[in-house]
């Protein structure tokens, strides 16, 4: 039997964790072979998800109930789908970040590296970047009324002269932003910790928030 995954998603209230679930589910999980998707989180309030994608199997699908859960079995071409009619949803932390300003972009590369490889193995915690790592780290505000974000001019190292604020130094030519989403507080701070540490001790030559 092939070694299992566990997934974290994270939204900005219930309704959205709801449609996202299903969105991702539906379209990363279902359509690729030999998956299933079960609720990993023992929390409540439960929101639908198999009982929303079963739709899919047009009134193929058959509903059962295993150990006191409710599942759905979805025909599919290379045999079925097996979903969680519900998914556990709780409040979690999103958005903790670190900066780690570097002399090049290789050297600061270096540093996010490896505090990526620390963060990675803090449970309950997930880097929600493509390799963990954000160049294009944002500002919560922004010149053009139709923008609520933009980019982070005061630690753009080519702003330096220019920016209203800068907090890159002479010395610093790189800066790139690690984000972590964790359960909870505890989880997402253990995180933090572990990448602090982990790019101090590569040539980050400073850290920021």
């Amino acid at each position: 039997m092939a070694a299992g995954v566990s997934v974290l998603l994270f939204a900005m209230n219930e309704v959205g964790i709801g449609k996202r679930l299903v969105e991702r589910v539906g379209q990363c999980v279902m359509t690729c072979p030999s998956t299933a998707c079960y609720d990993g989180l023992a929390a409540e309030p439960k929101v639908p998800v198999g009982s929303q994608l079963r739709f899919f199997g047009d009134r193929y699908q058959i509903s059962k109930r295993l150990g006191g859960r409710r599942l759905w079995r979805i025909p599919v071409m290379d045999g079925e789908f097996l979903v969680d009619d519900q998914f556990g949803i709780q409040p979690a932390v999103g958005g903790g970040n670190i900066l780690i300003l570097g002399r090049d972009q290789r050297a600061t590369l270096l540093a996010a590296a490896a505090a990526v490889a620390a963060m990675r193995g803090t449970p309950g915690a997930i880097l929600p970047f493509p390799g963990g790592v954000v160049r294009s780290g944002s500002k919560t505000t922004s010149r053009y009324k139709f923008l609520h974000a933009s980019t982070n001019d005061a630690f753009c190292p080519t702003l330096r002269a220019v920016a209203p604020e800068t907090h890159v130094g002479a010395d610093m030519g790189s800066v790139l932003e690690i984000v972590v989403d964790g359960l909870n507080l505890a989880v997402v701070e253990t995180a933090l910790r572990r990448g602090i540490h982990a790019a101090a001790a590569a040539v980050a030559l400073r850290i920021s928030a």
